[in-house]
């Protein structure tokens, strides 16, 4: 099997005769800069004719399990390369692997969609009783197979569990149920679910509640009522959890009128209405663009005790900024340290979006400053914005002084965030000279830039008849030791025809610039 050649390829090659002292016991976080590079390695070794194990051996001293764990995380979208890295470190004389370290290669390699590899390392995992095979693992593998559109698969991995000596009990099923479910596949799901509750699993609410909310997710609130009739027919105890589940669905196939009927019923059944309850109405009439309904509800909740959590806060803060209210917005954020309901980013990010898009400068770096305070971590979202608006307005002082600030608050620029400064510096006059040399410096992190990046950029440069000057970054490119750059090397030059880098479309911080 794949698994068993590379282990013995890597034993022979690098370890036949090494023996090697090893960091096994450290449970403190690694050195930033020791994870940098071993990430990079593997990002520039991600070829299988590369010797990435060459340029690891160095490093073999140094390991940890915790130092492999920060690096397979890192490296999360490399799915060969963190494999190749995995198995490295296995083959050091004097290191074992984390459970984590297991849990994570198994996320990668399913996330890398590389499954023959993945089950080739958990047959090897058995053999060798290196990790315990738990059925945590086979959830990671039905979100792995969800993910990527597989679900008949993702329901024969379940089918496996047997195989690995797991005996599937109906918190598996559960779960798969759950993953098929939030991936939209909620027909394969119920297919599934009807062939196994007759059987020897006995669903629970909690698999009604969650079949339920898969459907209402896709907007089918009358298959989410056929499920809560049927457990009324099987004489289910209906608990909480599953009148939620089809208050949700109701509401979100737009039957708030029936929801509400619902509801009123619910104390006649003695249950008590909870917060997620009321949330329910609160993120209905959001959807609405209703803030006075919205805020009833608020007010109801407060009358019966019940605190909103951050997600039901954050609904409201968005429809407040959407409608310019952001005086109340900020009462909200008040109110929520007051009720232990702490901001996160979402909330100064929802808030900090209005503030960005009206160009309200100061506020704006007030407001992120707060999020210091208050000890909320700022984002790429939150300096993508705050440096789009930045470059708009040109108040190129500020900018820079933000850029410089990112890495003191522990914030590595990512594409997205060179996106940003090339994409909106190339719109200003005087400041092509600037946005080439953001480029460079993504190019010297060995970040692979976007399409549309070299394309924006390059097309500036000719433009103002610096043609040379993309012949100069070109060939800075090609001897980058990143293959990604050295690809994207010929759009630079004019050639996209011939490479596929990455573009916006495919990320979700693409549109910011």
């Amino acid at each position: 099997m794949a698994i068993r050649t590379l282990l013995k390829f890597l034993s022979a090659k690098h370890f036949s005769s090494q023996s090697t002292a090893v960091h096994q016991t450290t449970s403190n976080p690694p050195s930033p800069h020791l994870v940098n590079d071993l990430s990079r390695i593997l990002s520039d070794y991600r070829k299988p004719q590369h010797d990435v194990e060459s340029a690891l051996a160095p490093f073999a001293s140094q390991l940890s399990p915790t130092l492999v764990e920060h690096v397979l995380k890192r490296c999360k979208n490399l799915g060969f390369s963190a494999h190749r890295f995995f198995l490295w470190a296995q083959s050091v004389a004097g290191f074992q692997h984390s459970r984590d370290s297991h849990h994570i290669l198994v996320d990668i390699l399913g996330s890398s969609r590389q499954f023959p590899f993945l089950w080739d390392f958990l047959t090897e995992t058995k053999k060798t009783e290196s990790c315990e095979i738990s059925r945590e693992i086979f959830w990671i593998v039905f979100r792995a197979y969800s993910r990527a559109n597989l679900p008949s698969d993702a329901i024969r991995a379940f089918n496996k569990m047997l195989d690995y000596g797991i005996t599937p009990c109906v918190d598996d099923l559960d779960q798969l149920l759950y993953t098929l479910c939030k991936r939209k596949h909620v027909k394969q799901a119920q297919e599934f679910f009807d062939q196994v509750k007759g059987g020897e699993l006995t669903p629970t609410v909690k698999s009604y509640s969650i079949l339920m909310k898969g459907w209402g997710d896709i907007g089918e609130s009358g298959e989410a009522q056929k499920l809560f009739d049927e457990m009324l027919e099987r004489e289910y105890t209906v608990d909480l959890l599953a009148w939620n589940s089809v208050l949700d669905a109701l509401c979100k196939g737009g039957k708030v009128d029936e929801a509400y009927e619902l509801f009123r019923g619910m104390r006649s059944k003695g249950l008590e209405p909870d917060a997620y309850s009321y949330s329910i109405f609160i993120r209905a009439s959001c959807s609405e663009n209703d803030i006075h309904s919205a805020f009833r509800v608020l007010d109801s909740m407060k009358r019966c005790n019940l605190a909103p959590n951050v997600f039901t806060y954050n609904c409201i803060i968005k429809s407040l900024c959407k409608n310019n209210k952001i005086d109340e917005a900020y009462e909200l954020l008040d109110e929520m340290l007051e009720r232990g309901a702490k901001p996160d980013t979402w909330s100064y990010n929802t808030v900090l979006a209005f503030h960005c898009d009206h160009n309200e400068v100061n506020t704006a770096l007030k407001l992120i400053s707060r999020m210091d305070k208050d000890g909320c971590e700022r984002d790429r979202h939150t300096y993508n914005m705050v440096l789009k608006m930045l470059i708009r307005i040109g108040r190129f002082d500020r900018m820079e002084k933000v850029w410089y600030s990112m890495e003191k608050k522990g914030f590595y620029p990512t594409v997205s965030t060179y996106a940003v400064m090339i994409h909106g510096l190339c719109k200003k006059r005087g400041k092509l000279e600037e946005a080439s040399r953001y480029f460079e410096m993504m190019i010297d992190e060995g970040i692979p830039p976007y399409t549309e990046t070299c394309e924006v950029l390059r097309n500036k440069l000719i433009g103002f008849r610096f043609a040379e000057r993309t012949d100069i970054l070109a060939d800075k490119m090609e001897r980058s030791s990143s293959e990604s750059i050295r690809e994207a090397a010929s759009v630079m030059r004019g050639n996209r025809g011939s490479v596929r880098l990455r573009n916006e479309e495919e990320f979700s911080e693409g549109g910011e610039w």
